[in-house]
């Protein structure tokens, strides 16, 4: 641009240079030109510089744009397999029979967790065939007792109830879902029994924290429910309804439960310990009184001996106007006193 102007401005200034101040002007308009395009040239650095800046850090926007949006794709993946992973648990949670098998999961983790091995058994088998979910043992071999606990999820009217916001349609799976709760409490009822030794009361395990507070809250989601009803009807038929969290703290009270029967159990050890020890004593008792009475009747012979041979030393005399000189030792009888 610069070199433009400057050959404009030259050649105006030629076609002026016939005239008596042509030179002058030409110095002139010559020095306005160097300083135009001196002026012209520090703007165009100025120009091209702040155009490199600007580059750079639309390069470097670019560069963090493009760095965002992969950070934004791999999210977009994580979600995408979390979202298939939650997809996953839903078909599990669909299905009675593997929700029961997840539900049977937490039971037998819960227990891993807090008792000790040997104390509880998995799919516990009664007389009749009949499995429970689990067995907790109480007490030695020989005087064991089991606490039946079986695990039950009902999920499908429960979540149904929940999303639903039509008033007749959440009555309606508001009953259904009492009745699948009361079935399944039945269902655990039938493992209560006191001839094969269980207690005469039974765990019902539900997996699911939500359906067991509600259950406590009296409501289901935002519908206020009757639910107060499961719990009465529960502790008819001596079920105790727990979740994995007030499992835990009822594992906590079985924990000390051991520990009492052990606490008892060393008890009568050694109270057994004790008893035989007086039957010993008392054996070696008698045994001494027997030897008392032997060394009695002992020192009795021994004494009469004596006296008899006192008398041959009487005799003796009698004959030979000289005694024998024999001095018997009398010995004391045992002091009976102790």
């Amino acid at each position: 641009i610069g070199l433009v102007i400057g050959a404009v401005i030259v050649w105006l200034l030629l076609r002026k240079s016939d005239s008596k101040t042509g030179d002058q002007s030409l110095l002139l308009m010559q020095e306005q030109l160097s300083k135009v395009v001196e002026t012209l040239d520090k703007k165009l650095g100025e120009s091209n510089e702040s155009m490199r800046t600007q580059i750079g850090e639309s390069n470097k926007l670019i560069r963090d744009i493009t760095q965002q949006l992969t950070k934004v794709n791999e999210t977009n993946k994580q979600v995408i397999d979390v979202t298939d992973q939650l997809k996953t648990i839903q078909n599990i949670l669909m299905n009675p029979k593997q929700r029961g098998v997840l539900g049977e999961f937490f039971l037998e983790a819960v227990l891993k967790n807090v008792l000790p091995p040997g104390h509880y058994s998995l799919q516990y088998k009664f007389n009749d065939g009949d499995i429970v979910d689990a067995a907790i043992f109480f007490g030695r071999d020989d005087e064991q007792t089991i606490l039946p606990i079986d695990s039950k999820f009902p999920m499908e009217n429960y979540n149904r109830l929940v999303d639903e916001k039509v008033k007749t349609e959440q009555d309606r799976l508001e009953k259904a879902f009492i009745r699948d709760v009361k079935g399944r409490i039945l269902e655990t009822s039938k493992y209560i029994r006191p001839n094969e030794k269980t207690l005469d009361f039974a765990f019902m395990f539900i997996p699911s924290e939500a359906i067991f507070y509600d259950l406590l809250s009296n409501s289901i989601g935002s519908v206020k429910a009757s639910s107060r009803d499961l719990i009465e009807y529960a502790f008819e038929k001596k079920v105790i309804i727990v979740s994995p969290t007030s499992f835990m703290a009822y594992l906590q009270t079985v924990i000390q439960g051991f520990r009492a029967l052990k606490i008892e159990a060393s008890a009568k050890e050694i109270m057994a310990g004790v008893q035989q020890l007086g039957k010993h004593l008392g054996n070696y008792d008698q045994y001494m009184r027997k030897l008392g009475n032997s060394l009695n009747t002992t020192v009795n012979h021994y004494n009469r001996a004596h006296k008899e041979l006192n008398k041959v030393d009487k005799d003796v005399l009698h004959i030979t106007d000289k005694p024998i000189g024999i001095e018997p030792i009398s010995v004391e009888k045992p002091d009976r006193t102790g």
